[in-house]
């Protein structure tokens, strides 16, 4: 978790002249989500000199972020199921914010599973120049 803010000055140097003021916020709130969540539950039993690899691509319209781990596998789509199920506000809930936050922050949200056992939390934004 210490490299979290290292992450977030990485990514606002490399984001910063392609996003707009609210994108480039909304990706970094995302993007610490994601990482945290990485941290926290896929790579929480391993080594951490295992590296949490981030790639970021810049489209025309659209920007997309990747986390890859070699945690457990885990199903996205069913635990947000699960979550749209639950009655009451999801922001009161002490787990399972960062999922809400990723989901309402982004226009696309997956969680693919690779050869090798790694895995890819996927997020995609459209970018809003205006």
């Amino acid at each position: 978790m210490e490299a979290l803010e290292e992450v977030l000055l990485w990514f606002e140097s490399i984001a910063k002249p392609y996003l707009p003021t609210k994108s480039l916020w909304e990706c970094k709130l995302a993007l610490a989500e994601g990482f945290t969540n990485t941290v926290n539950y896929a790579h929480q039993d391993l080594s951490p000199l295992i590296p949490i690899i981030l790639e970021i691509y810049f489209y025309l319209d659209w920007i997309e972020m990747q986390i890859w781990n070699v945690g457990p596998p885990f199903d996205l789509q069913e635990k947000l199921a699960e979550l749209q199920k639950k009655q009451g506000n999801p922001l009161d809930k002490e787990s399972d914010r960062g999922l809400f936050f990723m989901q309402e922050l982004t226009d696309e949200l997956d969680y693919i599973r690779i050869e090798n056992q790694r895995n890819c939390l996927v997020m995609r934004k459209l970018i809003n120049i205006q």
